[in-house]
């Protein structure tokens, strides 16, 4: 099962030059805190940034499962953060990229 075997943990160039890396590291959260051992995750993961009343919300999703999880932050949304994000998991070195970089 992929993300479940950890060995390094990336974030891309275009990731860390668009998003805080609170963000980086909510994405991380929710993987190790509301993914692992609950749902089965594929090599590539899918996580949406939403404007939630001015906050961050966060949504995952898969590309073949009817699944999906938001989970809202106290964290301050700022629309020209790019909006979709994929997680990948190469053999244990996982990497947050932007959708464009895929």
């Amino acid at each position: 099962m992929a993300f479940s075997n950890t060995r390094r943990r990336y974030a891309s160039f275009d990731t860390v030059s668009s998003i805080p890396g609170e963000v980086i590291d909510a994405f991380w959260y929710i993987i190790d805190h509301h993914l692992k051992g609950v749902f089965p995750m594929e090599n590539v993961i899918h996580f949406d940034l939403l404007n939630s009343q001015g906050l961050l919300s966060i949504r995952f999703s898969q590309e073949n499962s009817p699944t999906t999880l938001l989970i809202d932050f106290d964290y301050p949304f700022n629309p020209s953060w790019p909006r979709e994000f994929r997680a990948v998991d190469n053999m244990g070195r996982e990497t947050i990229m932007t959708a464009r970089e895929m």
